[in-house]
């Protein structure tokens, strides 16, 4: 028994790269799950395993009535559903990832009147400060403060958005005593990821055969690469663990820099390049990014179990398998920068 059996929950943006991946953990551990997405980068196909154990609901969360019913007789939601992608998404459209303070509220106040018991948020690393993350220092979740001047300095639009709605949820939590946590997840990869995040591309690039190949920055920026599997567990246990919104940390504290990755997906594919083209007039976001774990070890008992290796094997043999390679290199700048 787990305290999932039987339970109604709701996963936000469900039929996403993320979503779904949790959706299938929260099944596997005895809930009834419905999805609510409007499908404008998630699919069906990445339900298929479950989707006979599932209730999905089609429409858009940013109008009322859609999140209304959404959240009838649910007693947790997960709430993922959010307009985002990689980095050249978040930077190419800002307007659209400020819509997310809007869909963030509307989604808290029909889970508040429907009498939703606990709410877990997927929040980002984009909400710490970027002017810290130049240097390698592993980030904590006491570097973003909501209680002294100059406490915030979010990456982006998007970093921004994913702060307020960190902070909605707080008070949604408080006014209504909603159980509340927020897991803020760290460069998130595995498979069903789409092509516009780093690894992914990374992954298009080299499966389309690219050459010269290009990688944006000069390659030796570095992301703490988490194993989608290893995020969907965080948000689980946060849910069963954190009441009152104390943010934990999903990611790995290991620095990886973008050349270390590349050369792990060329040497899984069995390909490299003749040339390297590093795009140095590309937005590449933070020098360094890497997570302080200790928070999610004591609250939570988590700590990742996949090694970036096995991690880009897995992703990279889902990819191979899925696409189709003519059909790659036909449309390979579109799928990079459209989510």
């Amino acid at each position: 028994m787990t305290m999932w059996d039987g339970e109604h929950v709701l996963v936000t943006g469900g039929a996403s790269f993320i979503g779904s991946h949790l959706v299938e953990d929260l099944v596997e551990h005895g809930a009834n799950v419905r999805v609510a997405d409007d499908l404008s980068s998630g699919e069906m196909v990445n339900l298929e395993e479950v989707k006979d154990d599932i209730e999905v609901l089609e429409g858009n969360l940013k109008h009322y009535d859609f999140a209304d019913e959404a959240t009838k007789d649910i007693d947790t939601v997960f709430h993922l559903a959010a307009d985002h992608g990689g980095r050249g998404y978040i930077s190419n459209y800002p307007a659209n990832c400020a819509t997310n303070m809007a869909l963030d509220n509307i989604v808290y106040e029909a889970a508040a009147k429907n009498g939703v018991e606990r709410i877990s948020f997927a929040s980002s690393a984009c909400t710490y400060p970027t002017d810290i993350q130049q240097e390698r220092q592993r980030l904590s979740e006491d570097m973003v403060s909501f209680e002294e001047r100059g406490g915030a300095y979010a990456d982006e639009v998007y970093g921004w958005a994913k702060l307020m709605g960190e902070r909605s949820l707080h008070a949604y939590g408080e006014q209504y005593d909603i159980d509340t946590s927020i897991v803020r997840i760290f460069t998130a990869y595995g498979p069903r990821e789409n092509e516009t995040h780093a690894i992914v591309a990374f992954m298009a690039k080299a499966f389309a055969e690219q050459d010269p190949y290009q990688i944006w920055g000069d390659g030796e920026q570095t992301r703490n690469f988490t194993y989608v599997k290893d995020i969907t567990r965080a948000l689980r246990l946060a849910a069963e663990n954190v009441t009152d919104g104390t943010p934990v940390n999903a990611g790995i504290s290991r620095y990886v820099t973008m050349n270390e990755a590349v050369e792990h997906v060329f040497d899984h594919l069995g390909w490299e390049p003749d040339e390297i083209n590093y795009m140095t007039d590309k937005p590449v976001g933070v020098r360094h990014r890497a997570a302080d774990t200790t928070r999610a070890e004591e609250l939570l008992g988590w700590e990742p179990e996949y090694t970036v290796e096995e991690g880009i094997k897995r992703t990279l043999d889902w990819y191979v398998e899925a696409r189709d390679k003519e059909y790659v290199k036909e449309n390979l700048e579109t799928l990079l920068h459209e989510r």
